[in-house]
């Protein structure tokens, strides 16, 4: 309860502030009007309120989030804005480049959703997909199964494709289904992180071509740790998170559109079941609904060192849990994500105290399986500002410590 000497001062100053501003109250009114909502105020500030915040530091070595470079952060501290304002078109004109370069496309409707990758995985389904119409997810972990809801709870009929946690679908068995279903949109999760894949894209834009269908690829474990060519690989929408090895705090998700995911998308029969994420309108605020001059995109030094940087140091990692006696998920190795590194959980141990003790004296977080993929795995993510060598080695050293000091069961 606030001190009633407190209250009756702000009533005072209130009262005696209503006087000097001209207000056309009287005083013998306004004076006991401004006491009862004052008193009306029984719920005291709590004290969390009342000290400065403090964050630990921890190492984000999980699936993701991963630790943010100080430069970004402090660009985040940068003063507040106006979103009309004409440095903030200008600032949204530029990430829009800096996405074209990053997905290696020149693709007119790209923008950055505001949200997590959630978000640009149901802006890319509810506006190219209407209710009744064909389809088509291959699940090979968790994200394949929420794509796969989410496009059921707005009235799509959805067939899949499963396969389990680690499995891959050839292009023979993706051209089978498409001809069999007929669908409008097929999704492929090109970095699963729920179990350490990175499933091969090549030539399967070029099977959704042939059937008429578009081609819908999730990125956000992949983007920038391993190759992907939006425009080259024929993939119609793109997406990604801004979390992983992009760099970014959480909540962007970058998204891209080809025309003929256009041409679907604003020549729809009823509008998208979200006013939100509808393109309709995205596309107007980031200046993408008229036709503008093109510019040529090629492939840079900053993107090509970061994917070889991503490899070695995986490659660096892989080697190391070998080392210690581990064994990896992913048995081909071309098929590991660089990014997020799945190590089957070794026999005897207790995944969660594994990393319960990391995190306890290491301070250093690794994560356990997710979706299907929980408890087969322990997922090790070092990718944006994390990935170095210098890095993995701590992430080792946690991970010995960890075994030599965790009881082992015998089964």
């Amino acid at each position: 309860m606030l001190p009633k000497t407190l209250l009756s001062r702000g009533a005072l100053l209130a009262h005696q502030t209503g006087l000097e501003c001209s207000f056309s109250f009287k005083s013998a009114t306004l004076g006991p009007r401004i006491q009862r909502a004052m008193s009306s105020v029984n719920i005291p500030p709590p004290a969390c309120m009342l000290r400065p915040l403090e964050v630990p530091y921890r190492y984000l070595f999980g699936p993701g989030p991963s630790n943010v470079p100080p430069r970004i952060l402090a660009a985040g501290a940068r003063p507040i804005i106006g979103h009309l304002h004409t440095e903030m078109y200008e600032i949204m004109n530029d990430i829009k480049r800096g996405i074209q370069y990053a997905f290696q496309t020149n693709n007119h409707m790209t923008l950055a959703m505001s949200g997590s990758g959630h978000t640009a995985m149901e802006c890319a389904v509810f506006n190219t997909v209407e209710p009744g119409e064909s389809v088509l997810v291959s699940i090979n972990g968790v994200w394949g199964e929420r794509v796969a809801e989410i496009a059921e709870r707005m009235g799509a009929k959805v067939h899949t494709m499963v396969k389990s946690p680690g499995g891959y679908f050839t292009t023979e068995e993706i051209e089978k289904a498409l001809a069999k279903h007929k669908p409008v949109l097929f999704f492929l999760t090109h970095g699963e992180s729920s179990a350490g894949l990175a499933h091969p894209v090549d030539n399967v834009g070029d099977l959704c071509l042939r059937h008429n269908c578009l081609f819908l690829v999730d990125s956000v474990a992949s983007l920038g740790a391993s190759p992907l060519l939006m425009d080259q690989q024929k993939i119609d929408i793109l997406y990604t998170g801004s979390q992983k090895a992009l760099n970014a705090p959480p909540g962007t998700a970058p998204i891209s559109f080809n025309e003929r995911a256009c041409h679907k998308m604003f020549n729809r029969k009823i509008k998208p079941v979200s006013y939100l994420l509808d393109m309709t309108h995205l596309s107007n605020y980031w200046g993408n609904d008229s036709k503008s001059a093109r510019e040529y995109h090629h492939t840079g030094p900053g993107l090509e060192n970061s994917w070889r940087q991503h490899r070695e140091v995986a490659e660096y990692l892989w080697k190391g849990i070998e080392d210690l006696g581990l064994k990896l998920f992913i048995k081909d190795k071309d098929l590991r994500l660089p990014s997020v590194t799945t190590i089957a959980i070794p026999d005897g141990y207790d995944w969660k105290e594994l990393l319960a003790y990391m995190m306890k004296h290491h301070q250093v977080e690794m994560t356990g399986g997710l979706g299907p993929s929980i408890g087969m795995v322990i997922r090790v993510g070092l990718m944006g500002y994390n990935c170095s060598k210098f890095n993995a080695d701590k992430a080792l050293t946690a991970l010995a410590d960890a075994l030599k000091h965790c009881p082992k069961r015998r089964g």
